[in-house]
């Protein structure tokens, strides 16, 4: 491991690691480059691995479920393990395995891992690596992660191990994509590397369209056509489509003459372009993020089948009824799993851009469900989560974990999707990519950052007049100019609800396109029509959170309160990190007003205006909640805030800003008669 020790020194100011310890290959630990002798026992390097990639200290008893099938003396097996690892990780001077409670954890802060360090790279991003990092971290995979037999009588162990071993076989590919963009094209190196590549990833085509780039441009033609048979020889064995592979290969030898590409270049050129819809074929299809939802696997033993395949069919179909984003058929991620084939080079086959995965455990009285989201060209982990609860009432339990991995999943989409947006430049933007650079302006909330939206939304659509999601996305900015009027509240309303329209011409199917249909329409007083347009935005989907906050929103004025309670309720479990939230509790203290109940929605909306991004409107639905709840001073300190800012305002601005029923407004206007904000 000598270039590990040199990376570890570099990273460690200079000093050498005290301990060296290689988990991708054979188990091996080396103190001061000495291979340290460690017992024959399989599941103590079972413990020290899943110890050492562990977040956070484990339980005892996770650690006995997790290695000990069935032993006479779990915990007295896990004592001997633990024993040995002091003796060979611990010094006089450092322990490194820690207890604390009945929890156990390894402090290797000061060592390298071969398999940590992979893991932060990843997470820090490979596209900010040199060309130097890139290739030690190549060197750094020697094989599987804890390669060796089985462990024996231990399926939960076998399966996290089989799940770690996808994900750093992902990794590697990903280093070796970044690192053959960033070598010569015609190096030897680089041929290397993108053999090992298609090694790892026999049906990648950007592999194997980078792999013959690379011989063309060292004008090794015949060997290109070599590898181009064979490579069509292994995809008809699997019955996969190699006619855009093939025609990259075209494209490749037409390029000769021209410009020469690096090997990754041509791939993500020649590939995109030909996945794109040919020129007389009419509009290009806008450029969707994709998904693939791969089956569930039961624990135990690994297997898939009954309650984990069910499981899967119902998120896939829930987030088909989102219509954010596209997500492969269950068919095709089925038929793949049946195969075997891991998720992550099940994403590299589909072609997506993501793929969820995750195993189901029914232990004694528990169910156990946990799901892992990954961006497939990067093998970076987008979000993971466990989902635990007793299983009192099975379907009631998986309906609720259901909804929480839906909506997560959407969520860490779009923030991935739109922080990408961001990084580039506006005028090279495709349509998909301006929605979400639209929609970072948006939560902005602020008159200008809203005209920026706008802007975004409007050049998303001038590129794909059939983006539903776009035309939602406009019509809300035009809502946020009418509400808090930043412009002419009838004019702003019409181009709300005309936008809207062209929402729903274009997919009536779409939630959104309801949802701002709802919004739009309870813009102009049509109450009852604005209630039947969100009720269709969440039975089209209910996993919709906004669908849910805008029912809220408007019961909370004028309709059902205790309607818009449960609808808030509802709306921030699905999506507990929504931009909106503070709308969401904002409308819940609205509620309890109108119920009488005003210490209640005293502490709600100060939950609200203690959001980041809460806007005026919030701070004044907090002033007048916490003046009928008699907590004058703190009603006063939100009025003076508004009034830094919007030195006019007073409770005609705030009760012209909602649909109030007179009761509600009578219960306003006395609020904002205590603490003088008239």
């Amino acid at each position: 491991m000598e270039t590990d020790v040199e990376s570890a020194r570099s990273r460690l100011g200079g000093e050498m690691p005290a301990l060296s310890v290689r988990l991708l290959g054979p188990l091996v630990i080396s103190r001061n480059d000495v291979p340290v002798a460690l017992p024959s026992s399989r599941k103590l390097r079972a413990l020290f691995a899943y110890l050492a990639l562990a977040p956070h200290p484990v339980g005892r008893s996770r650690l006995c479920e997790l290695l000990w099938d069935v032993p006479n003396d779990p915990r007295g097996e896990l004592r001997w393990c633990l024993s040995k690892l002091r003796g060979t990780l611990d010094a006089p001077d450092r322990h490194r395995v820690v207890t604390q409670g009945d929890t156990v954890a390894l402090d290797l802060s000061d060592c390298l891992v071969d398999a940590l360090e992979v893991s932060q790279a990843v997470t820090q991003g490979l596209g900010t690596l040199d060309v130097e990092r890139l290739r030690v971290l190549a060197g750094l995979f020697a094989g599987d992660l804890l390669d060796g037999p089985e462990v024996e009588r231990s399926p939960h162990f076998n399966s996290w191990l089989i799940a770690q071993r996808r994900r750093f076989h992902a990794c590697h590919i990903a280093v070796l994509e970044q690192l053959v963009a960033s070598l010569p094209a015609d190096s030897d190196e680089a041929i290397v590397h993108l053999d090992t590549w298609v090694e790892l990833a026999p049906f990648d085509e950007r592999a194997h369209a980078a792999l013959l780039a690379s011989l063309a441009r060292r004008g090794e033609v015949g060997a290109a056509e070599q590898h181009l048979a064979s490579a069509e020889r292994l995809f008809q064995s699997e019955e996969l489509d190699f006619a855009q592979l093939r025609a990259a290969w075209r494209a490749i030898r037409n390029q000769q003459s021209g410009t020469p590409l690096r090997p990754q270049q041509a791939c993500l050129s020649t590939i995109s372009q030909l996945a794109a819809a040919p020129s007389d074929a009419g509009p290009v299809e806008p450029s969707h993020a994709s998904l693939a939802v791969m089956p569930f696997v039961e624990e135990s033993g690994g297997t898939r089948g009954g309650l984990a395949d069910g499981f899967t069919h119902d998120i896939i179909t829930r987030l088909s009824k989102l219509r954010d984003f596209f997500v492969i058929a269950r068919g095709s991620v089925f038929a793949l799993a049946e195969k075997d084939i891991a998720p992550e080079d099940a994403g590299r086959r589909l072609n997506v851009d993501y793929v969820a995965t995750g195993t189901v455990r029914s232990p004694p009285g528990r169910l156990i469900v946990s799901v892992e989201l990954i961006e497939v060209r990067t093998a970076r982990i987008v979000w993971a989560e466990t989902f635990e609860r007793r299983p009192d009432d099975i379907f009631s339990v998986l309906d609720d974990i259901g909804n929480s991995i839906v909506s997560s999943i959407s969520a860490e989409i779009e923030t991935v999707e739109r922080n990408r947006a961001m990084l580039k430049a506006p005028s090279s933007l495709n349509a998909w990519e301006a929605y979400h650079r639209g929609l970072w302006h948006m939560y902005r909330f602020t008159q200008a950052e809203n005209e920026q939206a706008r802007h975004f939304f409007a050049q998303a659509l001038q590129l794909d007049p059939t983006f539903a999601r776009a035309y939602a996305g406009l019509s809300f900015t035009h809502w946020q100019n009418a509400f808090q009027r930043w412009g002419d509240r009838d004019r702003e309303s019409a181009l709300a609800f005309e936008s809207a329209g062209h929402s729903l011409l274009v997919d009536d199917h779409n939630p959104a396109a309801h949802w701002a249909m709802g919004r739009a329409l309870w813009l102009r007083g049509e109450q009852d029509s604005s209630l039947i347009e969100l009720e269709r935005a969440v039975d089209l989907s209910p996993n919709f959170a906004l669908g849910h906050y805008a029912l809220s929103f408007v019961h909370s004025q004028s309709g059902d309160p205790q309607a818009a309670i449960g609808s808030s309720d509802h709306s921030r479990h699905l999506s507990p990190f929504d931009p909106l939230l503070f709308g969401m509790l904002g409308a819940r203290a609205m509620a309890h007003v109108r119920l009488g109940q005003f210490e209640e929605a005293a502490e709600w909306a100060l939950r609200a205006a203690a959001r980041p991004n809460a806007h005026a409107i919030i701070l004044a639905i907090a002033a007048h909640c916490l003046a009928l709840a008699g907590r004058l001073d703190e009603a006063r300190g939100f009025a003076a805030v508004i009034r830094k800012t919007l030195p006019s305002y007073g409770v005609d601005d705030f009760i012209g800003t909602f649909r109030f029923e007179p009761d509600a407004v009578a219960l306003f206007r006395q609020g904002a008669r205590r603490i003088g904000l008239r």
